[in-house]
């Protein structure tokens, strides 16, 4: 279980750009934000005993070793878009037989 040593917080700016900010640590958030519980079920288990915030989304794991936290406006917009995003079609190729092997058996 890797440590998460880095604290992302993702709002939108007026112009409707994503604005990143990393800390170090979990203090600026605690200062700036109200916490409002733990996170307490995440399947990525670093992220277990994690703060809440009101106002902000999270935690979420992002790469190795950074918690992420979004405004609620950049987390429906960014799920959104994931969600209209359509998934690669992928082609099947046929199995080819060869004939020159021998045939299984069926154990009975």
């Amino acid at each position: 279980m890797s440590k998460k040593d880095t604290y992302r917080v993702v709002a939108r700016g007026g112009d409707g750009s994503l604005q990143i900010r990393d800390y170090p640590t979990v203090d600026p958030l605690m200062d700036s934000h109200e916490q409002i519980g733990i996170d307490d079920c995440s399947t990525d288990l670093a992220l277990r005993g994690m703060p809440v915030f009101r106002g902000l989304i999270g935690p979420m794991p992002e790469g190795k070793n950074i918690v992420r936290y979004e405004t609620p406006e950049v987390f429906e917009m960014l799920t959104k878009e994931w969600g209209i995003t359509k998934p690669k079609k992928r082609r099947r190729r046929a199995r080819t037989v060869n004939a020159d092997a021998p045939a299984e058996t069926v154990a009975s």
